[in-house]
């Protein structure tokens, strides 16, 4: 079975360099983060990758990392647009923020036409985490009306930045490890030995080894319908904040939670995400990589 990863890409800016984090060079050779989530999934069984991006970034993009990249894996592009959206409707005046994640995924509709787990660009996620959700994929299967679904389920300790706080999709599992409720949680970070976070109800139950979302989902293509579908139906209920307001795909995955409409199994890992919440965060994470390789997790020259 053909596998796609989906690299959800269209945050980067038309300059490279100058602090642009999806970009930063991160390994020894000049490796940003996308070449270890693209060297795992590989290895994980995965034939293709998809990158999510904006069109005025195409050919720098392609430069940067998809030719370099090409020969080790298929590469195709899709290109989100704030403008790409059905007949009938108008982007709100005065409206510069993107869709959000939701909007980016259904943008690989009619592209990605096999079974896909999407992450974001600028994250970290894992060898074990790759792994799970290619096995997800080729041992499960679409379900007519009702959509069949995997997620990573990171360890909320393993997901902290130390140089500020963070928003995590904190996840509420049952004992079959499935998904029931993801709870979009700010402020989330360690203080005198316990966690803390913004959401009251939350923070009477939450603990450092709750699993959290990184936005790393396993899906089928009837997915993608589901989501063209679903955002017909967002862009009808935007008046309360026309200007910022987003189409999320934890958001969109809850829904299909409270609707009965679907099943996401949780597959814990115990990788340690790394990511550039803040630029702060680069010297971390150049050390992390550093480890990995060191402990031979990765080659020093990631493509031979």
């Amino acid at each position: 079975m053909k596998t796609t990863l989906v690299i959800m890409a269209a945050g980067i800016g038309s300059r490279f360099g100058g602090g642009i984090k999806q970009l930063e060079k991160m390994g020894p050779n000049g490796e940003i983060i996308m070449d270890y989530s693209i060297y795992d999934a590989r290895e994980a069984g995965f034939d293709k990758v998809v990158f999510i991006i904006r069109k005025d970034i195409e050919q720098d993009f392609k430069t940067i990392i998809g030719d370099r990249i090409a020969s080790q894996i298929d590469v195709d592009y899709v290109f989100q647009n704030i403008a790409d959206i059905p007949e009938g409707f108008t982007v709100p005046e005065g409206r510069t923020k993107p869709w959000g994640t939701g909007q980016a995924v259904l943008c690989c509709r009619g592209v990605v036409k096999e079974p896909f787990v999407v992450i974001n660009a600028d994250d970290y996620y894992g060898k074990e985490a790759f792994v799970h959700m290619h096995e997800f994929l080729v041992n499960h299967q679409e379900a007519d009306g009702f959509f069949q679904m995997g997620m990573a389920g990171y360890i909320l300790k393993n997901t902290l930045s130390e140089n500020g706080t963070v928003t995590r999709g904190v996840c509420v599992v049952d004992d079959q490890e499935n998904l029931t409720e993801i709870i979009e949680t700010t402020g989330i970070q360690e203080s005198e030995g316990r966690i803390v976070c913004e959401n009251e109800d939350v923070q009477k139950w939450i603990t450092a080894d709750v699993n959290v979302s990184m936005n790393m989902w396993a899906a089928y293509p009837d997915f993608l319908d589901y989501l063209a579908e679903g955002f017909c139906e967002f862009l009808g209920n935007i008046e309360d904040n026309p200007l910022k307001k987003e189409y999320l795909l934890p958001t969109i995955v809850g829904q299909l939670l409270e609707e009965k409409k679907a099943q996401v199994k949780v597959y814990e890992t115990r990788d340690k995400w790394f990511g550039v919440t803040y630029m702060e965060d680069k010297p971390a994470v150049v050390a992390s990589i550093k480890k990995l390789i060191a402990d031979g997790i990765y080659p020093e020259k990631l493509w031979l």
